[in-house]
């Protein structure tokens, strides 16, 4: 068995022997260096070739960000990047992801040593989806501006899962997206901390409104309500006005927030009224859900296996039966809205 062979790239001397430890215990992977900043770094990555960098954020000499760019222009492979829970640190993860990483792992600040073991799964599980993902370019065509509809789309909702890769995912689909766009609720597998900064960052480059989803919130058209990381997860209730609720119990399909059950209440919220996207991703969580969806009339649409960083929710959601269509990326966004505007019109 050809194993994965990972470097770390953390000032940390600490950091660098316990994430090698974690991740060490896993046969799959073997740890073939680790390095305290870039320059060190880039020579061992001539020499070692390693199938997955971790790179830390802030290093002396060239922080992670600028050590990235250089990666993803000169040489580029899977990189995740390993970052702090602080609102610095979440501004630069989200450039991070821009630029080319695959994925990211939140560092703790406090009980350092007994928080990454508590997390090793997430950790060998984010590795060993870098290892198989699919590199992107970190550009993006920026498609013309979709112009708004003379009537909104009130009588319509959209529900969008994603996971690793989506938020670059989810930033090319909205993109397409008017102003006043059909209410729409998105689950995003997150830290907690992250989606507040994602939130804000997709309220800046979109046309409609992008929050942070909070109790009780009316969905309206041309507003977009992203779950809380970590916290809670994000469900619909209503018939006559849809409303969220945010739900603080167990994880579902081993995640909270879940898409899974984002997709099952909005199948009965919404029925026939509603359209689902499942998005890049690893795992299978939301492919039940969007099943549901389908099965209460609603429209589905997955993500290609050619488009998706890492094609594991969306395969599962398409292997299951609950996707209608399965349309590259940067179809997605397009084709949401016209099946929207299509059904609002009464087409069928």
């Amino acid at each position: 068995m050809k194993r994965i062979r990972v470097l770390i790239v953390d000032d940390s001397a600490t950091i660098r022997q316990l994430l090698a430890q974690i991740l060490s215990r896993d046969p799959e992977i073997e740890v073939i260096g680790g390095a305290p900043e870039p320059a060190v770094a880039r020579q061992m990555i001539k020499e070692l070739n390693p199938d997955v960098i971790t790179l830390d954020v802030e290093m002396p000499n060239m922080n992670g960000l600028e050590f990235l760019e250089k990666i993803m222009r000169l040489r580029p492979m899977p990189v995740v990047m390993v970052s702090t829970l602080t609102a610095e640190g979440t501004e630069v993860t989200l450039d991070a992801l821009a630029l080319g990483a695959v994925d990211f792992f939140a560092k703790p600040t406090h009980n350092v040593g007994s928080t990454l073991d508590a997390a090793a799964d997430e950790l060998t599980a984010k590795i060993k989806a870098a290892a198989s993902a699919r590199l992107r370019s970190p550009t993006r065509k920026t498609p013309a501006a979709p112009q708004s509809d003379e009537k909104p789309f009130e009588d319509r909702l959209i529900a969008i899962g994603s996971s690793t890769g989506g938020v670059e995912a989810l930033l090319e689909v909205l993109s397409h997206f008017p102003a006043n766009c059909p209410p729409t609720v998105i689950t995003q597998h997150m830290p907690a901390g992250f989606t507040t900064s994602f939130a804000a960052r997709l309220d800046k480059m979109c046309r409609p409104h992008v929050h942070e989803a909070s109790e009780g919130a009316t969905l309206q058209a041309g507003q977009i309500l992203l779950a809380p990381g970590a916290v809670a997860h994000l469900v619909v209730a209503g018939r006559a006005s849809w409303r969220c609720h945010l739900v603080a119990d167990a994880p579902t399909s081993g995640h909270r927030p879940s898409v899974d059950r984002l997709f099952h209440s909005v199948a009965k919220a919404a029925g026939p009224k509603a359209i689902g996207a499942i998005l890049t991703g690893m795992g299978r969580d939301g492919a039940e859900g969007l099943l549901a969806m389908r099965r209460s009339g609603a429209q589905t649409i997955g993500q290609d296996e050619a488009t998706s960083i890492v094609y594991g929710m969306p395969r599962a959601a398409f292997e299951s039966g609950a996707v209608e269509r399965q349309l590259p990326l940067e179809k997605i966004g397009s084709e949401i809205i016209s099946l929207a505007r299509h059904t609002a019109a009464g087409v069928t």
